[in-house]
């Protein structure tokens, strides 16, 4: 029986939709109520963050001198898009950086970081991933794999990489192999498909201070998808030089249609906006296509969106580390990013993880995952990924790849109830399938 102390987070009315209307086990139900009183004062840490990246949206677009006539849009060129000016100012001013590129034309976290690359490295230069090797998606655009064609390393871009050392930036390392023909470092702060954590903003600070003591031009560029409001400061706020993402991730809020942004010093900037469209031409052309208002609405949203995935990576994660997961991060270690990896250690578990995620999606909840060739992936990827805007990672997702030991990824989620529905959904597959021991589910 569901007795009153174990589901004081719940009331009988809302148990009865989950098991008669999403077909939910009551045993189900009661094990993740159980664990999520487990993680409840968590909660108000992530709001204290929430609270604080909230002002300083605000803020921003208020010394920007956000108005209602900057919704307005123009065609052709871009020429006087003032939505579009006004949008890259807010940015630059939410990430204190000197200038911003933000576009809808970019497509993905994996196109603004090849934009940035492309547009500040030159044949015969070198750069080096310093948190080991990179997403799954950008090691084709350097050429590490995949066709080599139209590569970095095709330019003549030469590249290597210095591997993490006990999950951290192996600093020393990192400076003695840094040579003359060395322009850019990379960090990459999320886990991407690997299994560490996220690099933090503190370890991110102790590793850019001391390689600038010694090599102050050297270019430090952050990898920032997943990463955007989850601590009270970015990596530009400690001394990167340059930062990508996508905008539906973490800082489009559930509302941008599409795009990517890039912010950092104004000089660099300006090369990859001459990348971006043409050199002479730079930032000033590049139309919006009226997405200014969304773009700006999910930009206001996105603190208190990024709160309520951060909650459910939480929730997700105290579930399968108790039924014995290993879990990346663990619930103590402090979170950079809103990516919860759970080892199942077998593609089944994957599979119907990631079946769960998406039969809780408010779009395209009857469709069925399963793991296929994604374009820029080495393996079968399998992805849930039933949102409002089409491959918006901000939103209740997950994927993994088809590969030993394999992990799903969790992520996102625009309210925490709906998290939690996703929870519940994947562990009830587990349930129905025999992919756990039952009797752990007995409180």
């Amino acid at each position: 029986m569901l007795t009153k102390e174990r589901l004081i987070l719940m009331d009988k009315d809302t148990i009865n939709i989950l098991c008669k209307q999403f077909g939910i086990d009551e045993k189900v139900i009661e094990f993740v109520n159980s664990k999520e009183r487990l993680i409840i004062d968590k909660f108000k840490y992530i709001d204290k963050v929430k609270e604080y990246n909230q002002y300083k949206v605000i803020k921003s677009m208020q010394e920007a001198r956000l108005s209602s006539t900057d919704f307005n849009w123009t065609t052709g060129y871009g020429y006087g898009d003032v939505g579009r000016d006004k949008v890259e100012e807010i940015y630059s001013m939410v990430f204190n950086t000197e200038d911003a590129l933000v576009r809808p034309l970019i497509v993905s976290g994996t196109h603004a970081i090849t934009l940035t690359l492309s547009g500040l490295l030159r044949p015969g230069d070198e750069f080096i991933s310093i948190t080991g090797s990179p997403y799954d998606t950008l090691q084709k655009v350097i050429g590490v794999k995949g066709n080599k064609v139209g590569t970095l390393m095709d330019y003549g871009i030469r590249y290597r990489e210095i591997p993490l050392k006990n999950g951290k930036i192996d600093v020393g390392k990192v400076m003695d192999n840094i040579s003359n023909d060395t322009k850019l470092l990379l960090i990459q702060r999320s886990t991407g498909y690997s299994d560490r954590k996220a690099i933090t903003i503190d370890e991110m600070e102790t590793a850019i201070k001391e390689i600038k003591k010694k090599f102050e031009d050297i270019i430090i560029m952050i990898d920032n998808c997943y990463g955007e409001f989850i601590e009270k400061r970015e990596p530009t706020d400690v001394g990167a030089d340059i930062m990508a993402g996508s905008l539906i991730k973490n800082p489009g809020g559930g509302l941008a249609l599409s795009g990517g942004y890039i912010v950092g010093k104004a000089s660099l900037v300006e090369q990859i906006a001459n990348r971006s469209t043409a050199p002479g031409l730079g930032k000033d052309c590049g139309l919006t296509f009226g997405t200014t208002r969304t773009t700006l609405q999910g930009l206001f949203l996105a603190p208190h969106i990024v709160a309520e995935a951060l909650k459910g990576a939480l929730l997700v994660g105290i579930v399968y580390k108790e039924l014995g997961f290993e879990i990346v991060p663990d619930i103590e270690e402090t979170r950079s990013d809103i990516i919860q990896a759970i080892k199942f250690n077998s593609p089944e578990r994957v599979v119907e993880f990631c079946k769960g995620i998406q039969n809780a999606s408010v779009v395209d909840s009857y469709v069925t995952p399963l793991p296929w060739d994604m374009p820029g992936y080495e393996d079968k990827v399998v992805m849930a990924a039933g949102g409002f805007i089409d491959g918006s990672s901000i939103e209740l997702s997950a994927d993994g790849p088809m590969r030993e030991p394999y992990f799903a990824y969790y992520q996102g989620g625009l309210t925490y109830e709906h998290c939690k529905l996703g929870v519940m959904k994947s562990l009830n597959n587990f349930y129905k399938n025999d992919l756990i021991e039952k009797n752990k589910l007995i409180l």
